[in-house]
C-alpha cells in the first residue's frame, strides 16, 4: 500500500482549535451523557451520538479534489490510455539526448599513431614497424621518432628497441573493427593527452541540465507544462542540429550545453501530466512501466541506429530531428488541469475534465464539477499560508537537516553511480553497442520488479539494499578477467542501480514536507546534477588503470546503500505536511524496523479515520518536482477534526 498523505489530522488535546459549531455539538453531548439513563441504554445512545458528531465534522471538512473525481470521469479511461502512449515519442527523446552522445565521441580501444610514410605498407606491417608495445598493448600514443623513408629504402621490417620514441606527429589510426564509423572524437583526435575531451563535454551537458531544470521548471510554474514541454524539446532540437556542423571542442561544448538544457524535462513533464490525469491506483503502473517500456526500448535500439546510420553527424539528425514534433503538442495534448488549478482557471480544468468523461463514456453530474470547483477555491486559499517557506527552511531544525543532508548525499552518490554505470561499458573488454543494449534492457526487469515490490518492502531497505548490491557486483567486477565475467558483473551492478534510481526522487517526495516538497525535491536533483558532472572523469579514470571506475562506483554504491539506513521508512506513513510534521516523522522508527516483518496495529475506529485519505501521487520518476508545480496540486486542508475530549476518542 503506497503511503498516504495526511488529508484530516486526528483529534487535538487543546479544545481551543474547535469551531463553536464543535462546542455546542460537545455541549449537547455532554448533557446527554449526564441524564441518568440505565448504562445500556447511555451507551448506545452515546454511540449514535458519536456517529452523528462524526458525520457532521466530515460532511464540514469534507474535501472533493482530483483524486475523488477521477472515479466519476474514468481513472485509466480511453484518454488515459491515448495519453500513455504518446508519452512513447518523448521517451524516446529523453533516451536519444542522454545517450546519443556516447555514440557520436567513441574512440576505438586500439588506435595508434598515423605514419604517413609507411601508408603503402599493411596495417600490421605499419604497426610493426613505427608503434612500440605499452606492456602487451600497442602504444596509443607514441612512435618511434625516425627517418621511415631511409628505413624502407633499407628493407627493414622490425623496429629496434634502442630507436627513440616521441608522440604522435601526424594524427592517428584507429581500428575500424571496433567503432565501423567515423566520429567527431576520431576526426578531431581526441585521443592522448586530448582523450579527456569527450569527458569534459558531458559534464558540460550536466551544467546545461542544471540551467534547464531551473529554467524550464519557472516556465511550467508561469506558463504552464505544455509551454515548457514544447519548448525545452525545441532547444534539444535545436542544440542537437547545430552539433552537426561543430569542427572544434568549443563549439561542441556550447552546442552539448544547449542539448542538456532539454535533459530530462523534455520527457518529464509530460511525465508528470500524464500522472495526474491518471487515478491513484494507475499510478505505479503509469510511473513504472513507461519507462520500463518506452525508455528500454528507445535506449536499446539506439547503437543499432547508429550502426546503420554508420555516421555521427546522420546519428545526430535522426535522433534530433524528432524533437521537433514537439510542436505539435498544444494540440494534441491538454494542459494540465492541477496547474490550471493553481492558476485559478478553475472553468478551463473542469472543461479539460469534462472532456475526459466524455471520451471515456462517462456521465458526471454537474453538482460533482461544482463540489470540485468548490473544494479548488477552498484550499487555493488555504495555500496562501504557506507561500513563504523556502528551501532554507529545511535546515533549520536538526532531525529534518539530517534527513534532507542524507537525501542530498544518497541522491548524489545514485546519480552518480548510475551514470557512471552508463558510461563504462566501453571499458568491459566487449563490443560496447551490444554490452550498451544489454546494460540498457535492465531498465524493464528493474522498474517491473520495482512495481511489485516497492509497496510491499518499503523505501528504506530496497534503497539500502539496491545499492549495497549494486556496488558489491561492481567490486567484484574488478578482481575477474576482462570481458564476459566483468561486463556481466558489471551489469548486474547496472540493474541493482537502475532499482535505486527509481526509488531515490520518490523518497525525496515522500520524506519532505508538502509546504517546501517541490523545492526540496528540486534542490536535491539538481544536486544529483552536480554529481554526475563527476561521472564523466570517473570513467576516464579506465586510462589510468581500467579497474578504477568500477571501483570507485563500487564503494560509492555500499557507502550510500549505508546512508539510507539513516532514513526514516514512509511505507504506510502519512506523509508530512508541515515543517513540524517532517520533524518529528519516523521518531518512533528503529533503524532494524522491516515493513514485512511489522507489528499490525489495531484498527481505528471507523470515525477516527479520514474518508478521504488516498495514496499520494507517486513520485517514482525521474526529475519529477522541479518547482512548485506539484506542491499546488498535492497540499491538503490542515484544519483538524476536533473531538471532544469526553468522547475518549
Amino acid at each position: 500500500m503506497p503511503p498516504q498523505e495526511k488529508l484530516d489530522q486526528p483529534k487535538r488535546t487543546d479544545e481551543s482549535h474547535c469551531c463553536e459549531e464543535d462546542r455546542q455539538m460537545d455541549n449537547s453531548l455532554s448533557g446527554f451523557t449526564n441524564r441518568g439513563f440505565s448504562s445500556d441504554a447511555n451507551h448506545n445512545d452515546k454511540e449514535k451520538a458519536i456517529e452523528m458528531y462524526a458525520e457532521k465534522s466530515s460532511e464540514k471538512r469534507d474535501n472533493f479534489d482530483f483524486d475523488d473525481l477521477f472515479p466519476h470521469i474514468g481513472e485509466f479511461g480511453y484518454y488515459q490510455i491515448f495519453l500513455f502512449l504518446m508519452m512513447i515519442p518523448f521517451a524516446f527523446f529523453v533516451a536519444w539526448v542522454y545517450f546519443t552522445q556516447i555514440f557520436i565521441t567513441l574512440v576505438p580501444e586500439s588506435h595508434w599513431c598515423w605514419v604517413p610514410e609507411l601508408e603503402n605498407l599493411t596495417v600490421e606491417e605499419r604497426i610493426g614497424l613505427a608503434i612500440p608495445m605499452d606492456g602487451e598493448m600497442l602504444h596509443r600514443c607514441l612512435m618511434y621518432d625516425v627517418n621511415y623513408t631511409e628505413i624502407l629504402r633499407d628493407g627493414l621490417k622490425r623496429p629496434d628497441p634502442t630507436w627513440q620514441t616521441v608522440h604522435c606527429k601526424n594524427g592517428w589510426e584507429y581500428n575500424s573493427t571496433e567503432v565501423p564509423y567515423s566520429t567527431i572524437a576520431i576526426e578531431n583526435d581526441w585521443v592522448c593527452d586530448n582523450a579527456a575531451l569527450p569527458s569534459t563535454a558531458q559534464s558540460i551537458f550536466f551544467c546545461g541540465a542544471i540551467l534547464g531544470g531551473l529554467v524550464f521548471g519557472w516556465i511550467a510554474d508561469r506558463m504552464g507544462r505544455i509551454p515548457a514541454l514544447v519548448g525545452t524539446n525545441l532547444v534539444g532540437f535545436i542544440g542537437g542540429m547545430a552539433t552537426t556542423m561543430c569542427s572544434s571542442f568549443w563549439t561542441f561544448a556550447v552546442c552539448r550545453f544547449l542539448v542538456g538544457m532539454a535533459f530530462d524535462n523534455c520527457f518529464t513533464m509530460m511525465y508528470i501530466l500524464v500522472l495526474e490525469y491518471v487515478g491513484p491506483k494507475w499510478r505505479t503502473f503509469v510511473a513504472n512501466m513507461s519507462i520500463a517500456i518506452f525508455f528500454t526500448f528507445a535506449a536499446s535500439i539506439l547503437p543499432w541506429i547508429a550502426l546503420w546510420v554508420a555516421d555521427w553527424k546522420m546519428l545526430c539528425y535522426v535522433t534530433s530531428a524528432p524533437l521537433a514534433l514537439a510542436i505539435l503538442t498544444p494540440w494534441i495534448v491538454p494542459e494540465s488541469a492541477r496547474w490550471l488549478v493553481s492558476q485559478g482557471q478553475f472553468d478551463k480544468s473542469i472543461g479539460i475534465l469534462r472532456k475526459f468523461a466524455r471520451i471515456n463514456k462517462r456521465t458526471v453530474d454537474d453538482k460533482t464539477y461544482d463540489r470540485f470547483k468548490d473544494t479548488c477555491v477552498r484550499i487555493q486559499q488555504e495555500e496562501e499560508c504557506g507561500k513563504n517557506y523556502t528551501v532554507l527552511d529545511l535546515f533549520k531544525t536538526p532531525r529534518l537537516r539530517k534527513i534532507t543532508i542524507i537525501l542530498i548525499l544518497l541522491w548524489m552518490a545514485i546519480s552518480l553511480v548510475f551514470d557512471g554505470h552508463v558510461r563504462n561499458v566501453g571499458t568491459l573488454g566487449l563490443d560496447i553497442f551490444l554490452t550498451f543494449t544489454i546494460a540498457s534492457a535492465t531498465e524493464f526487469p528493474a522498474d517491473t520488479f520495482l512495481t511489485f515490490v516497492l509497496d510491499v518492502w518499503g523505501r528504506r531497505w530496497l534503497a539500502c539494499g539496491s545499492m549495497v548490491v549494486s556496488g558489491i557486483f561492481s567490486l567484484l567486477a574488478t578482481v575477474v578477467p576482462l570481458g564476459v565475467p566483468s561486463a556481466t558483473l558489471a551489469i548486474m551492478g547496472r540493474f541493482a542501480i537502475n532499482i535505486s534510481y527509481n526509488i531515490g526522487l520518490q523518497y525525496a517526495a515522500e520524506l519532505l514536507p508538502t509546504v517546501v516538497r517541490a523545492q526540496g525535491v528540486a534542490l536535491i536533483h539538481i544536486m544529483g546534477y552536480v554529481a554526475s558532472i563527476v561521472a564523466p572523469f570517473v570513467v576516464y579514470l579506465a586510462h589510468i588503470d581500467i579497474s578504477l571506475p568500477l571501483l570507485i562506483l563500487g564503494v560509492l554504491g555500499i557507502t550510500g546503500g549505508i546512508l539510507a539506513l539513516f532514513l526514516p521508512e514512509t511505507l504506510d506513513q502519512e506523509l508530512p505536511q508541515t515543517l513540524q510534521d517532517g520533524e518529528n516523522f519516523g521518531m518512533d522508527q528503529k533503524i532494524w524496523d522491516f515493513p514485512c516483518i511489522k507489528k499490525s496495529e489495531p484498527e481505528k475506529p471507523a470515525f477516527e479515520r479520514s474518508s478521504s485519505t488516498r495514496p499520494s501521487i507517486r513520485a517514482s520518476f525521474r526529475g519529477e518536482i522541479r518547482s512548485s508545480m506539484l506542491n499546488r496540486g498535492s497540499v491538503r486542508s490542515r484544519k483538524s477534526v476536533c473531538v471532544p475530549e469526553h468522547l475518549g476518542v
